[in-house]
């Protein structure tokens, strides 16, 4: 990347964010205080496919990256001409929202690309409507669809957090009673640690099951405090230890059909795209 006194009037990231190349454009006076590429992508990774609860980064879903001054425009792709509206929706609002937070950017122009609500998406993202202002017709607002997305995806990590804790042998009750001020999340480097026995045992295991799980319980309001309970069922309420192989069915369901749903929009984006995506 080059120096702020050297940097291109506009960095240009074609086809694909693998392919990034600098390019100077025509248009002139462009800032030297110019967003760094590098900082839209980690902003752009904080954007999820809702429903499959990963990166659209991640996925290969941006196609195009230009940043042109303070101006910054994203385009992108989905996997189908006929994926959801509501969940393009909440991926381009999330990418002008996420972008646009960049004390450097001043206007972001989102574009979504090969898609049948393409023209209204992009129309409603760039004048900020509301979902139900673009959709006239539709029957709820978007954030109804974007809580139980939540929630699904909230169990599906939960899955992935209960079996690293049943694996390094915890009990169903100990596991039922976790609370978040219970783990050391940062014990060493990549790990997290469980203290057992009033401390005179400490269990440790990967730091990441627990982490993500973390970050999306607080994302969906389950979890706020350090003496929170760490997990619930699908109703969002504790269970107890004689309800842990219940709660963890209900897990394992949504984590399955988060999977299987990725795998067939995997194979749908390179089909398509011809996008391939890492496991």
């Amino acid at each position: 990347m080059s120096a702020p006194n050297d940097r291109p009037r506009a960095t240009e990231v074609s086809e694909r964010p693998t392919e990034r190349r600098d390019s100077t454009s025509d248009r002139p006076d462009s800032s030297e205080d110019a967003p760094d590429l590098e900082a839209v992508y980690d902003r752009l990774g904080r954007v999820d496919d809702p429903e499959l609860d990963r990166s659209v980064v991640e996925l290969g879903y941006i196609e195009q990256v230009v940043v042109d001054g303070d101006r910054v425009e994203v385009g992108f792709v989905l996997p189908t001409a006929w994926c959801s509206p509501a969940f393009a929706w909440m991926m381009a609002t999330g990418i002008r929202d996420e972008v646009g937070s960049l004390p450097e950017v001043g206007t972001v122009r989102v574009d979504l690309r090969d898609h049948m609500h393409g023209e209204e998406i992009n129309r409603g993202v760039e004048e900020e409507l509301a979902f139900e202002e673009a959709f006239e017709d539709a029957d709820s607002g978007i954030e109804a669809v974007r809580e139980k997305l939540d929630e699904k995806a909230r169990l599906a990590r939960q899955f992935h957090a209960l079996d690293a804790l049943r694996d390094v042998g915890l009990s169903h009750a100990q596991i039922a009673d976790l609370r978040p001020g219970d783990v050391d999340f940062e014990f060493e480097e990549d790990r997290a640690a469980v203290p057992l026995r009033d401390g005179t045992v400490t269990v440790t295991l990967s730091a990441e099951p627990l982490t993500d799980y973390l970050e999306k319980a607080r994302a969906t309001g389950l979890v706020s405090g350090e003496n929170d309970r760490l997990f619930a069922d699908r109703e969002g309420d504790p269970f107890e230890a004689d309800e842990f192989e219940d709660v963890r069915r209900q897990s394992r369901v949504a984590a399955a059909n988060i999977t299987g749903q990725g795998a067939i929009c995997s194979a749908l984006h390179e089909a398509r795209n011809g996008v391939v995506v890492d496991d």
